[in-house]
């Protein structure tokens, strides 16, 4: 079975993870299937696209044992993230489960969030001798203010869902069992709105929260890539793999 399944069933173009089995932790084929689902033009006839789940987690960031052997090399998350930001249709994610690390910028990268109240959003990556990278704690800032993502951050701590919607980070709420419901009302309002306006509607923030890519951040690319690169690193992901506490030394 695919790991990602992509329809198109009227004006909904749907993209479900489909590795409940491994947290829909999000491997090479699987950020190769998303990108490619969200770089295709739409047809005419859609209106909205919508990003689904399997299981009882929404998706637990990159596959750790894919990742481990590519350390060094930079993440492979961002041109999958980039097309959705870039898609010229409305992307809602629908989240019923924890949304970790590249999880939470998967969902937080959709223009649309509606979430169970059963949910957490969190970037753990401190617990792993990780750090984002400047695309991603771009879309972090954007999306959740300073405040709220040093605490994502320097904490790695998960925040639930309600406490997000209460900051306005994500824009939907539900209990598990309305979560459907609530989707399909988001879902069918989009429907029913006309489509070049939404389109005009979304390429005008999109471009509004891009300034950010014009400040100058080499520096910063240089501190996560040492990072990237740090023993520390090595040891936070295996240390997960194994699910034993790190040992980390700072170097």
């Amino acid at each position: 079975m695919a790991k990602v399944i992509s329809t198109i069933r009227g004006a909904v173009r749907e993209v479900l993870l489909a590795r409940p089995e491994k947290r829909n932790a999000l491997d090479g084929e699987m950020l190769a299937a998303i990108e490619a689902a969200f770089s295709s033009r739409p047809a005419a006839h859609e209106r909205v696209a919508v990003i689904r789940a399997a299981g009882e987690v929404f998706c637990a960031g990159l596959d750790l044992t894919e990742r481990a052997r590519t350390a060094h090399a930079p993440s492979p998350i961002e041109p999958m993230l980039s097309a959705i930001e870039r898609y010229p249709l409305p992307v809602v994610a629908v989240v019923q489960g924890d949304a970790l690390a590249g999880g939470n910028e998967l969902a937080l990268h959709c223009d649309l969030v509606v979430a169970s109240t059963a949910a957490r959003f969190g970037m753990p990556l401190a617990r792993i001798g990780l750090a984002p990278s400047w695309f991603l704690a771009k879309k972090l800032l954007d999306s959740a203010g300073p405040v709220t993502v040093r605490r994502m951050l320097l904490l790695g701590e998960p925040l639930a869902a309600q406490r997000l919607y209460d900051l306005g980070v994500i824009s939907h709420i539900a209990a598990p069992q309305d979560l459907a419901s609530v989707a399909a009302g988001v879902i069918e309002r989009l429907i029913d709105n006309a489509p070049l306006s939404l389109a005009a509607m979304k390429a005008l923030i999109v471009r509004a929260m891009s300034a950010r890519e014009t400040i100058a951040h080499d520096d910063v690319d240089r501190l996560v890539e040492e990072v990237r690169r740090s023993e520390d690193a090595q040891e936070g992901m295996a240390a997960r793999l194994a699910r034993r506490r790190p040992s980390f030394k700072g170097s």
